[in-house]
């Protein structure tokens, strides 16, 4: 995921009508867990991302109910959405891959997916599958053994 977002000076382009303001996120640097050596232990270079989804500004009523139900496993009781990065060693990048990660998902959340129109078989593939059929039901009769004896 390390396409950059496109961040302007206002907040986080999503798509183009929607832009979450950086006034809305909660930006917390934490250290790093696990092995790293001695600098993990010191430096605050992982990034915790905070947005609630509730009470933002960005996304009108339809938009925030589709992003409330797509992403509802995601967020936590209060409606903030969670995103910490820690690829990079360096807090900036991280800062930069938190902020495409929640424009990826968010912008994923907003597709509205194409309504399936129910089509029937045509005739000649309904043939055919009975006409497998058949032949595959004989063959399997021709294989049992006769009990004649």
């Amino acid at each position: 995921m390390s396409d950059q977002s496109d961040t302007t000076v206002d907040g986080i382009v999503v798509t183009p009508h929607v832009t979450v303001p950086f006034a809305e996120l909660e930006l917390t640097a934490i250290t790093g867990s696990g092995p790293g050596g001695q600098n993990v232990n010191r430096s605050a270079t992982r990034i915790s991302l905070r947005w609630n989804v509730k009470t933002t500004r960005a996304l009108d009523d339809a938009q925030r109910t589709r992003v409330l139900g797509v992403l509802g496993s995601r967020l936590d009781g209060d409606g903030n959405i969670r995103i910490v990065a820690g690829e990079y060693r360096s807090q900036l990048q991280n800062r930069a891959e938190a902020f495409a990660r929640l424009a990826h998902l968010v912008a994923r959340a907003l597709v509205v997916q194409k309504k399936r129109k129910a089509t029937k078989p045509t005739r000649s593939s309904v043939e055919k599958r009975l006409t497998e059929k058949k032949q595959r039901s004989s063959t399997k009769r021709d294989r049992r053994s006769s009990h004649d004896d």
